[in-house]
């Protein structure tokens, strides 16, 4: 038996086909088109998605048993305000995760409803990625378009709806819309007033692991697929991410250095930040929780300063000359993107800080990597304050290719960090869910002539699968260097908020 997991990024549609012993037989990526301007607006149509999807899922099951296709899920770009009609016609152009028309809408939930009450009721404070700010933009400036409402979904699960016919959405993707009630896992009827969206416009609520329906004739027409293929709900990017390398037991987590970094931290129990940080509280994709905080740019500084100010291009020529780690005077902080955790700025900027007249181009180097471990850190020290202390990450994205930049991250967070044989992280959790649903049969029973199973559970799909090929353990001394620079790190914002909001005037 096969599975395929199906990651639904922001700028291509990637399928994985996975064997029942976990090995990657073969992946398929389409692009589409995305709309962005300067005014910050950034949207997509879904029936883009739609077709980059069935493109490759056509492309993936080329030359395979269709009935050996066991179940399809997903992994997709979180937030994304999908709205069809009574006939379930597309509305608008989907608005996305980076979208920031929404600063007003936030502006009005974390004052005027309070983020107290929005602690209480969903976890989370607003902020412009989440979809309730999207929907209430929709309600005031398109009321025309919000009347027509009749299905609102996220973007993996307008995917699935085309491939099963079938409304649902899971808890770890419904996590990010800002209108579930993470603790207790279900709508929380006061954000849906807030809103003014009826229940009966969401999707009922899945774990990501359950099966909600099969392939419609119809669709496996178009993809390739059989009517016996079992659709698994799927969830968020970061969850089901998180599943691809591992980060499902309880204080486990995963550290991303993509063009933004994300660290990760599963926990078998729910937990919520009252300070007035960025921390994600959300469900997982194993049914439990997790805490999320967010580096808006981690590998995207480095990029910024390799190729944009050095114009030089090999990575590991630069850092070749980086010598005395802890010992750094230069700090660098990497709000070249403005900040989410944990001051959810956008006026923040970057900045060096401490050069001399000896300061050399190592150094700042040097202080890039520094400057985005050290904003790592400002999450985990976030979730250590809620009583939740991780000792091992599972580090991945581009930045992990620097064996000089993962000693940094051990140092810095005082951690073990390990790596991965799998490098499909969000696709490959994707086809590990779609063979626990598929083992499980979720809440339907299974199409006749399909028996037997893979994986009993998420956690033992991932303990099977996922391999550890390197570690990095953290030098003690070393690491107590950088808990001191740390503390200078972390005083820096204080000191220059003021200044970033004069010059993003």
């Amino acid at each position: 038996m096969h599975f395929i997991g199906i990651d639904l990024g922001t700028t291509s549609v990637r399928a994985l086909l996975m064997s029942e012993d976990g090995k990657v037989v073969r992946t398929v990526s389409r692009d589409y088109p995305i709309e962005m301007d300067g005014r910050g607006w950034s949207q997509q149509n879904p029936d883009d998605w739609w077709d980059g999807t069935a493109a490759a899922l056509r492309e993936l099951t080329s030359g395979a048993d269709a009935g050996d296709i066991g179940a399809v899920s997903f992994s997709g770009q979180m937030h994304g305000l999908v709205l069809l009609d009574e006939r379930d016609r597309v509305i608008r152009p989907a608005i996305l995760w980076n979208d920031q028309r929404t600063q007003a809408q936030c502006d009005y939930l974390n004052n005027a409803v309070g983020r107290t009450k929005l602690l209480e009721s969903v976890a989370n404070v607003a902020l412009t990625g989440f979809t309730a700010p999207k929907i209430l933009w929709v309600k005031e400036n398109e009321p025309e378009n919000f009347k027509k409402i009749s299905k609102i979904m996220l973007p993996k699960d307008y995917i699935a709806y085309k491939l099963s016919g079938v409304f649902a959405t899971d808890f770890s993707d419904a996590s990010g819309m800002l209108l579930l009630d993470v603790k207790n896992g279900k709508w929380s009827d006061f954000m849906l007033g807030v809103a003014g969206v009826d229940k009966n416009q969401l999707a009922p609520l899945y774990r990501s692991y359950e099966a909600v329906g099969a392939v419609t004739p119809e669709a496996a027409a178009l993809t390739g697929l059989s009517p016996r293929t079992l659709v698994v709900a799927g969830g968020g990017d970061q969850a089901v991410g998180a599943v691809g390398v591992g980060a499902v037991l309880d204080n486990t987590c995963s550290i991303s250095l993509g063009t933004s970094g994300v660290f990760f931290v599963a926990s078998d129990n729910f937990n919520v930040d009252k300070n007035p940080s960025a921390l994600h509280s959300f469900r997982h994709a194993n049914g439990k929780f997790h805490m999320m905080g967010v580096t808006l740019a981690a590998a995207a500084s480095n990029k910024w300063w390799v190729e944009d100010i050095l114009k030089a291009s090999d990575y590991g020529a630069e850092q070749a000359g980086v010598r005395g780690l802890g010992k750094n005077q230069v700090f660098f902080l990497p709000y070249l993107s403005g900040e989410r955790t944990p001051y959810n700025d956008p006026s923040a900027r970057g900045a060096f800080v401490g050069m001399n007249l000896l300061t050399t181009r190592a150094d700042m180097t040097l202080a890039v990597m520094e400057g985005v471990a050290y904003s790592l850190r400002d999450t985990l020290e976030a979730v250590k304050r809620l009583g939740v202390s991780p000792k091992s990450g599972r580090l991945i994205g581009g930045g992990a290719k620097s064996p000089l930049w993962s000693q940094i991250i051990a140092d810095v967070l005082d951690m073990r960090i390990e790596k991965i044989a799998s490098t499909e992280g969000p696709a490959y959790g994707a086809a590990l869910l779609a063979a626990v649903g598929w083992s499980s049969a979720g809440r339907i029973a299974r199409p006749s002539g399909q028996s037997g199973g893979a994986f009993a559970s998420v956690e033992e799909a991932c303990a099977l699968c996922v391999e550890v090929t390197d570690v990095y353990e953290p030098d003690a001394d070393t690491a107590a260097r950088y808990t001191e620079k740390y503390r200078i790190y972390a005083g820096l914002y204080g000191e220059l908020k003021e200044t970033f909001a004069e010059i993003a005037k």
